[in-house]
């Protein structure tokens, strides 16, 4: 027995038990379950500065969806605010290094 006591995708259980395996589970809710995704969100960021690739990129946006429907919100909302500020401010695409300010 392996014991993990952290945030898993929805089906990751049907997919153990799919494999001939049993599992425990419980259901995050309140503040709970925003501290599991906050833990998640830094567990997936790091697993994308390891791999750099496409996958692990997904996978932060899928906690970033779970934390925008924590507080309420739908992936439509967080979308929508990222091309809003995109057009107010820009994106990270040109590479811009802000080095000085001059007053």
């Amino acid at each position: 027995m392996k014991t993990y006591n952290k945030l898993v995708r929805d089906r990751i259980p049907e997919i153990i038990k799919a494999n001939g395996k049993k599992c425990d589970i419980r259901i995050a809710k309140g503040e709970e379950k925003s501290e599991l995704l906050e833990k998640k969100l830094m567990e997936e960021v790091n697993e994308y500065l390891e791999a750099k690739n496409l996958e692990e990129l997904a996978d932060v946006m899928e906690v970033l969806i779970g934390l925008a429907n924590d507080l309420g919100y739908c992936e439509e909302d967080l979308m929508r605010k990222r091309e809003e500020k995109k057009e107010e401010r820009g994106g990270f695409g040109d590479g811009i290094v802000l080095e000085k300010v001059y007053c």
